[in-house]
Order: C-alpha cells, then sequence, then structure tokens
C-alpha cells in the first residue's frame, strides 16, 4: 500500500548542447531521407536519457544557435550519431548559420497540432509543377514540426525547391505529424500574374464589293448600244446597259473571289470559249443526208 506512487513523476526537459554536422558527414551509406526532410539523428546516449526523463511522444526538439539567437524546431530519427554529435540537414544548419562542428542547444520542446500554414517559394520554377500542393503535402510527410521564418527546402524529381514559412496556426510552431492542415501559398518574389489580353472588338461586316465600279470601260463597239425614241414621244426603258454590264461581270467573274467557299467542296468552274466565225466555216457536219449507195430491185438488161 505504501509502495504506490500517488503523485506519478512529471517529465523533466531534456536539455543538452552538441556539436553539429551535416547529413553527408554521417558515416556510412547517403541518407537521401535524412536530408530531404527535418528530422535529425542523435546519439544513443541522448534516448536513455529522454527515457529516464519521461518525454512526451512524439518526440520533437527545439534547435538553438546562442550566438545568434536563431532557434528551429524538429524531431528525431534515429539514435545511431557518435556521442556529442548529431547530424542535421544542410537547410536546417543554413536556418541556425552553423559551421560544421558548430555548438547547438538541444531543448525537448511540446507544439500544439498545426491547423493552417502559409509557404511562399522562392523560385517560380515551383509554381511551374503539375500540383505544387500535391508535392508539398507529399514531401511534408518527412517533417515533424514547422517554425515561422523557416526556409524549408524539399526535393522533387532531383531539384531542390525552398520555401520560406510565412505563417503557422496555431502558433508560431507547430506540429505536423498526423494533423489536418490546410495550406496556401503566397507568390514568388518578383513574380507577376501574366495578363491576359482583352478581345478586340469585332469589326463590322464590310459592304459588298459591287463588281461593276471594279470593270475596266470597254472601248470596243457594241452593236444596239444606243437609245431608241418613240414616236409617240415617251421613253422607253432599254435594257441595252444592262446587258453590256451583265456581259461584262460575266466576263471577270472567274477572276473574283468566292467568299461564300466552304471548307470541304471543291467547285470546278469549266468556261467555254467562243468559236471564231472561221471555225464554224471549216466545221463540217458529220451527218450527210442521202450520201448512201442505192440498190435496185431490177436487174438491168445486158445488150447484146
Amino acid at each position: 500500500m505504501f509502495g504506490m506512487n500517488f503523485f506519478p513523476e512529471m517529465p523533466r526537459p531534456f536539455n543538452t548542447q552538441y556539436r553539429c554536422y551535416p547529413v553527408a558527414m554521417l558515416p556510412g551509406n547517403e541518407r537521401s531521407d535524412v536530408e530531404a526532410g527535418g528530422k535529425i539523428i542523435m546519439p544513443p546516449s541522448a534516448l536513455d536519457q529522454l527515457t529516464r526523463l519521461n518525454i512526451v511522444y512524439p518526440m520533437l526538439f527545439k534547435l538553438s544557435n546562442k550566438k545568434n539567437k536563431r532557434t528551429i524546431h524538429c524531431g528525431v530519427l534515429e539514435f545511431v550519431a557518435d556521442e556529442g554529435k548529431i547530424y542535421i540537414p544542410y537547410w536546417m544548419m543554413q536556418n541556425l548559420m552553423l559551421e560544421e562542428g558548430g555548438l547547438v542547444q538541444v531543448e525537448s520542446a511540446t507544439l500544439p497540432v498545426a491547423t493552417f500554414s502559409k509557404f511562399q517559394p522562392l523560385s517560380k520554377d515551383f509554381l511551374d509543377l503539375t500540383n505544387p500542393k500535391a508535392v508539398l503535402e507529399m514531401r511534408l510527410r518527412h517533417f515533424a514540426c514547422l517554425s515561422k521564418g523557416d526556409i524549408v527546402a524539399i526535393n522533387y524529381n532531383n531539384k531542390i525547391y525552398e520555401l520560406n514559412v510565412l505563417e503557422t496556426r496555431p502558433s508560431a510552431a507547430v506540429s505536423i505529424i498526423e494533423c489536418d492542415m490546410n495550406v496556401e501559398f503566397e507568390a514568388p518574389p518578383g513574380y507577376e500574374e501574366p495578363t491576359v489580353p482583352r478581345p478586340q472588338p469585332v469589326e463590322e461586316d464590310e459592304p459588298e464589293l459591287d463588281i461593276s465600279q471594279m470593270l475596266p470601260e470597254d472601248t470596243r463597239f457594241i452593236a444596239f448600244a444606243g437609245s431608241g425614241n418613240r414616236l409617240d414621244g415617251k421613253k422607253k426603258r432599254t435594257s441595252s446597259e444592262t446587258e453590256i454590264l451583265n456581259r461584262h461581270i460575266a466576263e471577270y467573274t472567274r477572276g473574283i473571289p468566292d467568299h461564300n467557299f466552304q471548307v470541304g467542296n471543291i467547285r470546278f468552274i469549266r468556261a467555254k470559249k467562243p468559236k471564231d466565225k472561221d471555225d464554224k466555216e471549216n466545221i463540217e457536219d458529220l451527218f450527210q443526208a442521202f450520201e448512201g449507195k442505192g440498190q435496185s430491185l431490177r436487174q438491168a438488161k445486158s445488150k447484146k
């Protein structure tokens, strides 16, 4: 009865200082999964200390550079680093402004679950992706938390895209492990929306072209082209001018484009060449009446 613990032990904070190195210097095979995420690799002694301190899971940490007061939040992936060292992605070292072997303070942290985040791509190339939002959500699965002001780097199709974290809710640092988070994007620096050309006003249909105005004046002699007079003094309307105009139009119709042309229809225009008078005289009629040889039923008597 007296051995019962009525007051459970409260979790104590983890606070240790380590030498910081990029993931590329981790012994063994290349760890591209660590470089493309937001988790670090710590030494085995850190795991022993964390279990004794009753740290709340998931394990989240705050990395601080005491020299310039810069901080960043992250998760832990493995505990296989050399003692006194931690290996972090290169983009974290850039955010903390740390050099290889620099001292970094590692503290345990408890962060609220994210509900909203806003990113700003630093390059216009990120907008050329087919679905930038889906790419970001897929790559954020390798991250444990986000902090406002961080510049995270994601790797997609062997290309690094950097994004600035402009806003996180409900706090400036949030956990994104198993969360339902809304994501928004801000336009990259210097990005301008493409201008859509304004539709030009539709021009009014041009009036139909009068072919008669384009015809040259005919200087040839035209029979019966004059005007006649009636004996009763009344003026009679003649169609001589109309016939002349129609004759001219018929001659020039072949050289005028067909504005009623429809795609898929082909019209073959064949004009008959007028025959000269000399040609008419030289042409002989093939049919001649009574040109056959006649035979008589009565045989001619032979003269003796």
